[in-house]
């Protein structure tokens, strides 16, 4: 066998494994939320509760101001972001009885749903769009 051949073996070899490492990864996240929690319920069923009982609540301008939030995430993920999204959302406006959802509840929302990792391109993307957030500040610490 020739030497070249040989290399070009290992190369392929650690290419494979490096994906099917990083496809491993992801599918356990996706795992990791299905799995039940102390209450019985996932995080998915949580999300879908939330989702289905606030669905009533969102209005037209409330569901663009919805997809204006989503609009930095990659379209491959911004399906799976905003349903998260809005499942916080939703939780936010249940919980202080809201007879729908207005602006306020998606700005809580969308910081609650952020992970703190992705805190700084948060704040540029809504002083970039002149949103003011200034009144959940607190929730970015």
């Amino acid at each position: 066998m020739p030497d070249w051949f040989a290399w070009f073996i290992f190369f392929w070899v650690f290419i494979l494994v490096g994906f099917m490492a990083i496809g491993g990864f992801f599918m356990f996240r996706k795992f990791l939320k299905v799995l039940p929690k102390a209450d019985g319920k996932s995080k998915l069923d949580w999300q879908n509760y939330y989702v289905e009982k606030s669905r009533h609540l969102w209005t037209e301008e409330s569901k663009q101001f919805l997809d204006l939030l989503v609009s930095p995430v990659p379209s491959a993920f911004r399906d799976i972001a905003k349903h998260s999204i809005a499942a916080k959302i939703g939780q936010v406006a249940l919980e202080k009885n809201a007879t729908e959802v207005t602006r306020e509840h998606c700005i809580e929302g969308y910081i609650l749903a952020t992970p703190k990792r992705d805190y700084n391109s948060l704040t540029s993307f809504l002083n970039k769009h002149n949103i003011d957030y200034s009144q959940y500040r607190h929730l970015l610490n």
